[in-house]
């Protein structure tokens, strides 16, 4: 197969740290090498500044649940290096692959190799403007959810108030 990435990093993403494993190879070591990073801020950055000082361009992961966002900006602010968030499906069908150690080279590989497809990540604007999108939907159907449960305990005391009014909620219901 041919390398489509050469100086690549791959990252197995917990809640309270990442092993990172490098492609390149360092003077005086046979093998990539691993590291382990915590899921600080501080930390983050401090990986990612390392990364792009080892002339890491690009970066694979594992898109497992939210712990992946601070990563994925951490990388992205560097601006140095590109970052390929993968489907986790797509990385979990192989067997034999038991430890985190293990996980990340296997990522590593998969995208220096170029086998991994990335996933969709709106511009921060966009991802901004889904949050409160998102955000106010749940708000609505809250207010929907404590509407129909105020029927209900009106309806159990022998009010049918919405027999009478038309909105519970509104001026004609209270």
């Amino acid at each position: 197969m041919e390398v489509v990435h050469p100086a690549v990093a791959g990252i197995d993403v917990h809640k309270k740290i990442l092993w990172v494993s490098m492609s390149i190879r360092l003077p005086g070591e046979q093998q990539p090498f691993v590291r382990s990073y915590r899921t600080f801020w501080r930390a983050l950055q401090k990986m990612a500044a390392e990364l792009a000082e080892l002339g890491v361009a690009d970066v694979a992961m594992e898109s497992t649940g939210v712990y992946w966002w601070p990563v994925y900006h951490a990388l992205a602010q560097t601006g140095r290096i590109e970052v390929c968030v993968a489907n986790a499906e797509h990385l979990k069908s192989v067997p034999g692959r038991k430890t985190d150690i293990r996980d990340c080279q296997w990522i590593a590989e998969l995208h220096q190799f170029g086998l991994l497809c990335p996933s969709f990540i709106p511009a921060q604007n966009v991802a901004a403007l889904r949050h409160r999108t998102r955000y106010r939907k749940k708000l609505i159907e809250a207010r929907m959810s404590e509407g129909q449960r105020l029927a209900k305990v009106l309806e159990d005391a022998g009010i049918k108030i919405d027999s009478v009014a038309s909105k519970l909620l509104c001026v004609s219901g209270t």
